[in-house]
């Protein structure tokens, strides 16, 4: 969303462009999460316990990141599409 002054008010231009990469962004995260989670599984099944500990780490911190940004993502895509209900109300 880019924000354009207009006199007092300020509008939010939101184009099909946006949406397709906001769900483009929300594809790759959960792509991201995905593969943490599968990478977490597979740690499980390593013997020794210095991989074991890096690996689990590893995929814990992939999928924290990946996780929130998800939200973040998901988030904005709401907040949009209620400023737009909100607008065509009006």
């Amino acid at each position: 969303m880019a924000p354009e002054e207009n006199g007092h008010e300020t509008e939010f231009k939101v184009d099909k462009i946006w949406w397709i990469k906001q769900i483009l962004l929300i594809v790759v995260g959960g792509f991201y999460l995905y593969f943490g989670v599968h990478l977490l599984i597979a740690s499980y099944q390593l013997n020794n316990p210095f991989s074991f500990l890096l690996t689990f780490f590893a995929s814990n911190f992939i999928i924290l990141i990946s996780a929130a940004l998800l939200i973040g993502f998901v988030y904005r895509l709401v907040v949009a599409y209620r400023f737009l209900k909100k607008m065509k109300l009006d």
